[in-house]
């Protein structure tokens, strides 16, 4: 299912990724010299469509980065109480072996074997 909703998506944004950039194909210069604009110092010359693809590719890297930043303290704060469940679990199973133990040990009679007189069966004194 997960493979037909991907190329539901995926064909017909690649098919109008083509039809974009045959409609787009002239040439464009682009300038980074914002004082000569007749002759620059520092510009490239290149299809409309790679210049418009290219930016938007830049926009969605952008963004991306500036999401994993801002929630950076999130996934801090996620780390944080992951390590403190491990530690509350761990003492928490220590806790109930402890308790196990002294409950393996409360079970015997408080006398010993014998009872709380320290006799026999009989009654004579041990």
């Amino acid at each position: 299912m997960r493979k037909f909703f991907t190329a539901l998506v995926v064909i017909p944004l690649g098919v109008f990724f083509v039809i974009f950039a045959v409609a787009n194909r002239h040439l464009v210069t682009v300038s980074f010299d914002p004082f000569n604009s007749v002759t620059p110092t520092v510009a490239i010359t290149l299809p409309l469509f790679v210049v418009i693809i290219a930016v938007a590719m830049l926009g969605v890297l952008a963004g991306g980065m500036a999401t994993w930043f801002r929630q950076g303290r999130f996934r801090r704060a996620v780390r944080q109480h992951e390590a403190e469940i491990r530690q509350v679990r761990t003492e928490l199973a220590d806790l109930r072996g402890q308790a196990a133990r002294e409950q393996r040990f409360a079970a015997l009679p408080q006398g010993g074997i014998y009872g709380a007189a320290g006799r026999d069966k009989q009654g004579a004194t041990l």
